[in-house]
């Protein structure tokens, strides 16, 4: 379920940028963030006539886009799943889920779980290619809280960012092992025209990379060569610390 279409983190990597072709903007994916100003109202009758099931928020919008803030559609859909059956899986970059904690502690703990997509520690990083979504200590922050609350928690590490996450892997992995049960990895995918933006963010923070990133995306050879060895220690580590570690 997508509350919104759009998102206001602006991601350059960003895959769901297809969705703009189902709006009128003409302004680049990642400005804009329309809200679905009847999806509350759409809910309330679907769920009286759709058996129960996990529902997951979101998949090609983060629930917590910026925007929340203003229209509380994510908290109003919480409001209605909470009175039904149905499980709740959520995901986002935005440590504004905190303040939907009391609707989350009204789900059991085997109907309600919360991802955070986090994919480096650097903030330069985090700041050249998701320019609009909240810093890393904040996400880590809302984390450790929901954790310590009770909720289940997850960490999706996507997409991997070529060169960056070589060169940190086991101090990340110690930071998100310590405040969740399962961690989801995924490559960075050049789809939905994203390496025009990739390759402009790179161009701008990190010239001397560009070259290197194309070699790895652009070649399947290099990229399953640079890659392995990156999941490998990732496994490793989560066999090492008990933690459920899967690729997407």
């Amino acid at each position: 379920m997508n509350p919104y279409t759009g998102c206001g983190h602006g991601c350059v990597y960003c895959y769901a940028r297809f969705m703009a072709k189902y709006t009128s903007h003409r302004m680049p994916w990642g400005t804009f963030c329309d809200p679905k100003i009847n999806a509350v109202e759409v809910l309330e009758k679907q769920i009286r006539k759709t058996p129960p099931g996990l529902v997951c928020l979101s998949t090609v919008t983060d629930p917590y886009s910026p925007v929340e803030t203003k229209y509380k559609l994510t908290r109003q859909l919480l409001e209605v799943f909470s009175r039904s059956s149905f499980s709740i899986s959520i995901l986002t970059k935005s440590d504004l889920i905190l303040r939907d904690l009391d609707l989350l502690k009204k789900f059991s703990h085997d109907r309600i779980e919360v991802g955070f997509s986090i994919n480096t520690l650097d903030e330069q990083v985090r700041f050249a290619f998701e320019p609009g979504a909240p810093p890393i200590q904040r996400r880590l922050a809302a984390l450790r809280k929901l954790h310590a609350e009770g909720i289940r928690t997850w960490v999706f590490i996507a997409p991997m960012l070529p060169i960056f996450n070589e060169k940190n892997v086991q101090p990340f992995m110690e930071k998100m092992c310590a405040h969740t049960d399962t961690i989801l990895f995924d490559r960075l995918h050049i789809k939905c025209g994203n390496w025009a933006s990739i390759s402009k963010a790179l161009s701008r923070y990190f010239p001397f990379w560009l070259q290197a990133w194309k070699k790895i995306l652009f070649s399947p050879d290099e990229a399953e060569a640079y890659y392995s060895w990156i999941e490998d220690t990732i496994l490793t580590f989560g066999k090492i610390k008990g933690i459920l570690v899967e690729s997407a």
